[in-house]
């Protein structure tokens, strides 16, 4: 079961010239989107995401990272998926400035 009382607070980790960030990808929807910050049942907290991309040949991830480093406002080259491949919870590290990526995500995340 999920929550929907997380926050970027510990989804989002600021690291030297990057951010990590954890999501909950579901791949098939109806639209490329970035969802909410929920905590999940093992209470991680995550952002969520969607995308039309099917999870095959790395179809899906690939649409993450675009729909990430759009909402981030960087190259996707600045992007890198660092965990989770194979798995829904995915840990991203954006390259930059922390601060400024994590206020470009906030405007970009569903309220």
């Amino acid at each position: 079961m999920r929550q929907a009382s997380a926050g970027p607070a510990s989804a989002a980790t600021a690291e030297a010239g990057a951010l990590r960030l954890r999501v909950r990808l579901t791949p098939r929807a109806a639209k490329d989107a970035l969802g909410r910050y929920e905590r999940l049942s093992d209470d991680t907290e995550v952002l969520t995401a969607q995308v039309r991309a099917v999870p095959e040949d790395g179809a899906a991830n690939a649409a993450l990272v675009a729909l990430v480093a759009a909402a981030a406002g960087v190259a996707k080259s600045r992007v890198a998926l660092v965990s989770g491949a194979t798995s829904r919870v995915k840990t991203l590290r954006i390259e930059g400035d922390p601060d400024a990526i994590a206020t470009a995500l906030a405007r970009s995340v569903a309220v």
